[in-house]
């Protein structure tokens, strides 16, 4: 009988990502004491370059004071409960976050993200 291990069930886990074209990164290749280092320590749960890259990329068209606006509103969420936080997360990548700025004058509303 085959042993099920914790590397199996996080393979198990990765694969469907990878075949939609999701990057897996090994966490230790990316800590805060390694070679190239994304967060400045372990409590870092948003890799912040990697977020700012991704709206850049998905809303080329929006300004990037309005896309830096959208980052500072993900990096704002404290609900008190895990769930509510995760929730209101998962709200802003499905509906989009929303962000006003400034055109021709006059306050415009526009979602920046809206994850299909």
């Amino acid at each position: 009988m085959k042993r099920i291990t914790e590397l199996t069930i996080e393979q198990f886990g990765i694969e469907p990502f990878e075949k939609q074209d999701y990057q897996y990164i090994f966490a230790p290749s990316i800590a805060p004491d390694s070679d190239t280092p994304e967060r400045e320590s372990f409590e870092d749960v948003l890799l912040i370059e990697r977020l700012q890259t991704a709206i850049s990329r998905i809303n080329p068209e929006i300004l990037e004071d309005i896309r830096e606006n959208a980052v500072k509103q993900i990096l704002r969420l404290n609900p008190p409960e895990l769930i509510t936080n995760n929730e209101v997360f998962h709200r802003m990548l499905t509906e989009g976050i929303k962000v006003s700025f400034q055109k021709d004058g006059s306050n415009r509303g526009d979602s920046v993200i809206e994850v299909n």
